[in-house]
């Protein structure tokens, strides 16, 4: 059964005020403990707001802000056209995915808290590392999808299109292309937050700018308030590029059947 964006949009708000709500009866009321106690360790939407509020208004979050988008924009490209075009090449040259196979689960086994560290050695505290963490997030993610995005191309209309004369350059275009894109841009939408994950935790463990340093600043001194508010000033933005990406999705894929409603 599916559901307009008229109809949704009302239940998410629900959501969002429904937990907004228990957070403030957790935070201002006795129902869960003492309120001192769960203020410490919870702070409170008002609280977290104004503390929002002041950031924008003094304009401190724009620049830590636009120092983590530009990580992230640069992971999220770096890493989706790699994945896009080894995912590709792989699917294509099934020798190739052979031989590679064992590495690539392998090099995707790797904890990614453990990289963070060694990126940092490699290419300093500055932007790149924390670019590097959030490529090695977002390519794989996109890779697997690519691949088998490729690999479920129908046989017969593989075959059908063949037979119709159509050069390797005609297939990837009008047969590959358009079975692999909705794979793509379902790892899209999760690489979105990838990429802002590996540019905080980067910048969390280590850099002088950033939603991560923020955080970090503020959790060294017990800021609860400045903790939540990073976070949800993250989350914020998530949401937003998550939003485009879908309005390109619907825009690239125009010619997708739309799921039949009940």
């Amino acid at each position: 059964m599916t559901m307009s964006r008229a109809k949704l949009l009302p239940l998410q708000i629900l959501v969002a005020v429904a937990a907004i709500l228990l957070w403030y009866l957790v935070s201002e009321t006795a129902l869960f403990g003492d309120p001192k106690t769960m203020r410490f360790f919870f702070s409170t939407p008002l609280d977290v707001a104004q503390r929002v509020g002041e950031w924008m208004i003094g304009g401190t979050i724009w620049y830590h802000l636009g120092i983590t988008l530009l990580e992230a924009a640069l992971a999220f490209v770096i890493g989706s056209v790699s994945g896009v075009l080894i995912g590709f090449w792989f699917a294509r040259k099934p020798l190739v995915a052979g031989v590679f196979d064992p590495y690539v689960k392998a090099a995707n086994a790797l904890p990614r808290v453990v990289l963070a560290p060694i990126f940092a050695l490699w290419l300093g505290l500055g932007i790149w590392s924390k670019v590097a963490l959030g490529v090695t997030l977002v390519f794989f993610i996109v890779f697997f999808n690519v691949y088998q995005g490729v690999k479920e191309v129908s046989p017969t209309v593989l075959a059908n299109a063949r037979m119709l004369g159509m050069n390797e350059r005609q297939l990837l275009r009008h047969v590959y292309l358009p079975s692999a894109l909705s794979w793509m841009f379902s790892s899209l939408h999760t690489s979105v937050g990838f990429a802002m994950v590996g540019a905080v935790v980067g910048e969390y463990l280590g850099s002088s700018a950033g939603l991560g340093y923020l955080i970090q600043q503020a959790e060294g001194v017990f800021d609860v308030t400045g903790v939540f508010a990073g976070m949800f000033v993250l989350m914020a933005f998530v949401i937003l590029i998550d939003w485009l990406v879908t309005r390109v999705e619907n825009r690239l894929l125009v010619w997708r059947p739309q799921p039949a409603a009940s």
